[in-house]
Formats: structure tokens, sequence, C-alpha cells
């Protein structure tokens, strides 16, 4: 019988193992669409519109919106369908998506531009999702490796996507960067491959409902103060970081006149400051808890502010995009955690909708503001806005660390 079980579970692990491979590979070809986006939608945005420069951003907002609904159309097909097909779907949106865009540059139209980067968010909102499909489909020991790879795919995404816009980009010249988005389809189709042979777990309810206690009322929740302390310090990081990420290559480029490649190369060093130390995160949180990690998050945020504040040499922009993705890393991953302590597992869907409802809308309005303050105030205030920002949420954070430690074991 010890046999039997031990044949079991080595068949169920290398089936997790066949599934993380292929998702792994989808993850680097489909994450390719966000490092491309934001190192070039701010410019490309700015080039179409007239003298009037304040919606150079208005793109990116579009993306994060599409992503947004992505998030939701995706949960809503995979009830509906299988969740390979579902994933497929979001790479032929992706797909779509590229040739939009790429149609968009060579007729100089700002608004279509806009519609297929909203195109490509909401692809990249289906690809959100591969990280809990990978552990969906693994046994409990094996869900954090899957998630890793996973991360590792992502990795990958931050080195091919900026690259791919360094030489494709000028294909087409004088078009400048449609040839980075005509290069989106025949990768983003590439996807439709490693998700055909998925066999994933179809998702459905979380088992005994009916022995969990009262789900409480939605106000209470979100009324605590470890949730309004979590939700705050996350929305904050990703905003933050949004808000400094869509206005640096504009600031780069057109402000301070580096080339459109330097301030791809930004952008590959921040996307990879972001999830790089996503193999770690994990292991500071249990060792030093999640508001620790979380407080020197926001303080790499400050140090960004500061390295942005010294000057505009290429390292000032560089130095600060990377401070600013290792600080979204722990500011959001740690807030993530911290909210996740405020609700039971079978309360999770209308607390996490909650949030997320919030999370986005907010970050939208980040990327829309961007270009606005860049525009009418420069770099110095884009970063300036940083240190208020994270300042409150420090406060926050040594007030529920106080509470915590007053509270009853």
């Amino acid at each position: 019988m010890l046999v039997a079980a031990a044949e079991d579970i080595g068949t169920v692990l290398r089936e997790a193992r066949r599934n993380v491979l292929l998702l792994t590979v989808a993850q680097a070809l489909l994450g390719v669409i966000g490092p491309i986006s934001f190192a070039v939608g701010g410019v490309a945005g700015h080039q179409l519109l007239g003298d009037d420069k304040s919606l150079a951003t208005a793109p990116l907002t579009a993306f994060n919106v599409g992503m947004a609904l992505g998030v939701i159309l995706v949960a809503i097909l995979s009830r509906m369908i299988e969740r390979r097909f579902a994933f497929m779907i979001g790479a032929v949106i992706a797909a779509i998506g590229g040739i939009v865009t790429a149609a968009a540059l060579f007729r100089e139209s700002f608004w279509l531009f806009a519609t297929g980067l909203a195109m490509l968010g909401s692809s990249n909102g289906f690809t959100q999702k591969l990280r809990f499909a990978a552990a969906d489909a693994s046994p409990s020991f094996y869900k954090a490796k899957a998630i890793s790879w996973i991360l590792g795919g992502g990795i990958l995404s931050a080195v091919l996507g900026p690259q791919i816009v360094i030489f494709a980009g000028d294909y087409f010249a004088p078009v400048w960067f449609a040839g980075a988005f005509v290069a989106l389809i025949p990768i983003c189709l590439c996807a439709l491959f490693f998700f055909m042979p998925l066999r994933l777990p179809e998702a459905r309810a979380a088992a005994s409902v009916q022995a969990a206690p009262p789900a409480r009322p939605l106000r209470e929740i979100v009324g605590s103060q470890r949730f309004l302390t979590g939700m705050v310090c996350g929305i904050s990081s990703y905003a933050l970081m949004t808000f400094m990420m869509t206005g640096a290559p504009v600031a780069m480029v057109v402000g301070c006149g580096f080339s459109s490649d330097l301030a791809t190369l930004g952008i590959q060093w921040h996307v990879l400051a972001m999830f790089a130390p996503s193999f770690a995160t994990g292991w500071l949180m249990s060792r030093f808890g999640a508001e620790r990690v979380v407080a020197c998050g926001l303080l790499l945020l400050m140090g960004c502010a500061a390295v942005a504040h010294l000057g505009i040499e290429l390292w000032n922009f560089w130095g600060a995009l990377v401070l600013l993705g290792l600080g979204w890393n722990f500011g959001f991953i740690g807030a993530t955690a911290i909210v996740a302590q405020s609700y039971r597992p079978h309360e999770a869907d209308k607390v996490q909708g909650f949030h997320d409802v919030i999370l986005f809308s907010t970050v939208a309005g980040s990327s829309f503001a961007s270009g606005k303050v860049l525009a009418s105030y420069g770099w110095d205030m884009l970063n300036a806005v940083i240190w208020p920002v994270a300042g409150l949420c420090l406060v926050l954070l040594f007030l529920l660390m106080r509470a915590s430690k007053r509270a009853p074991a």
C-alpha cells in the first residue's frame, strides 16, 4: 500500500512538473508585453500627440484599465470553460492587441494606440493568473516551488521585453516602435502551443465551507486596522511604482535627451528588480515579519526619490528605477501578506474582490496622473510625491505594530 501511495505521489508530481514547465514558458513569452508597453507607451504617446502633451501616459492608463478587466474576464471564463482555453483566449487577445497597436503607430492615431494597449493590458490580466494555475495544479509540498518557477519566467520576460524593443523597435523606421509590437504577434501566438497540452484542475469552490464559521460582513473586515493598513500600504506601493515607472521613460527621452534604448534598458533593470527578489521575500517575511518587510520597501521607495532628486544623469534614472522595483517588491508583496491575515479562507473572494477594485482603480489613476504632473510640473515634482505617501504608510505600520504588541496572545 505504501508503494502504491508513493507511485501515486510520483505520478502527481510528474504531472505537476510538466504543467509548471509549460506555464513557465508561456509566462516568459506573454510576460514580455508589460516591459514592452511601459518602455515605449509613454514616449510613443508623447510623439502621437499635438502641442498638448499632458495625455502622453493615457495609453498606459488604458493598459492598466485593460489589465483590471482582464483579471475579471479570465475569472469568468475559467468557470465557463477549461482554464487552458481561457488562457489561449488571452494569448489571442494579446496578438490582436499587437496588430492594433502597430497599426495605430503606422496611422499616427493616438486613441487607436490607447485601444491597442488596453487589449495588451487585458491579456496581461490573463497572464497574472498563470502562477495560481501552477499552484492549483501542484501538490501542497510543491506549490511554492511551482510559483517560483513562474516567477523565473517573469524574470526572463524582464530581459526579453526590452531587448525586443531595442532590436526590433526601429525596424519600420521612421515609424518608431512599431516593430516591437509587430514582434509581439508571433510571440503571443507561440504561447498557444504551450497552453494546448496543459492538464489543469478546474476552478471550484473551496471545500468544507459548511464547517467554517459564518462569514463576517465585508464592512467589518475592511474596517479592521490590519486590513486598512495592508491595503493602504500595498496600494500606495503599487501606485507609486506605476506613477514613477510611467513617467521615467518620457522624462529620460523627451526631457533629458537620452536615447529610447537607454530608457528601455532602465525599464529592464526596473522590472528585474521588481521580480528577482521574490524568491527571498517570503523567507524575509517569515524571519522578520511582514510589517518590517513593508517598512523596508517604503524606505527603498524613499531612496528612489532621493536618488532621482540628486540629478538627471543616467545613473540617477537607472538607480532610481532599480530602487523603485525593489521597493515595490517588498512593499506590495509584504502588504498583500498583511491583508491576507485579516480574513478567513471562506471570506477571501469578497475581500480580495473589494481590494482589487480599489487597487486597479488607483493604479490606473496614478498612470494617468503621471503624464499630467510631468507635463505641468516636471520630473522633480513627480518623484517628490513619494515622500508624503510613503511617510503616511510608515506611520500606519508603526501604529499597527504597536497595536499588535498590546493585543493579548
